[in-house]
């Protein structure tokens, strides 16, 4: 009877062990790890393609997470991707001409904005837009100009 009962809770604990696991596993691939509650302030950028991008997309500066997408819309009269993000307030003092660009994690990783910091006196506040915005660099076009050629189609001189 002491084996049997040895026995149910070792396999309690095992099922507990796993939900654990998956819980762990959940929250590391759907970036609820880098979720933080803090004061935040929203920017915009317009892009004309921006891949695979999603919300709750991490934005990075210098490689450190800043912040979030929040959300991301199309702009039906210019015909742009607007993505609005949420930047911690701690990271109030980014220059007004900062650029934002779409890059990949890796080869084939998930997509993230980064910010480059530009050299103005002026900061951006709560709503301001990028103005100088990088688009999604996309494989298959890459592929492509690669398996014709490599010029993009232009003249080849001689």
């Amino acid at each position: 009877m002491a084996a049997n009962r040895s026995f149910e809770i070792g396999t309690g604990l095992f099922i507990v062990l796993g939900f654990a696991a998956l819980l762990f596993l959940a929250t590391q691939t759907t970036n609820m790890a880098g979720f933080r509650a803090a004061d935040t302030y929203e920017l915009k950028a317009r892009f004309t393609n921006i891949g695979q991008l999603k919300e709750r997309a991490p934005v990075k500066l210098a490689g450190v997470t800043i912040g979030t997408v929040r959300s991301i819309s199309l702009d039906g009269t210019a015909l742009d991707a607007v993505v609005h993000v949420d930047v911690d307030s701690q990271f109030s003092e980014l220059p007004e001409d900062s650029s934002l660009s779409i890059l990949t994690s890796g080869l084939l990783g998930d997509q993230f904005l980064a910010i480059r910091p530009g050299g103005s006196p002026e900061f951006l506040v709560d709503g301001d837009e990028f103005l100088l915005t990088e688009s999604s660099l996309q494989l298959e076009e890459l592929i492509g100009k690669f398996m014709v050629g490599g010029d993009g189609g232009g003249e080849r001189g001689n």
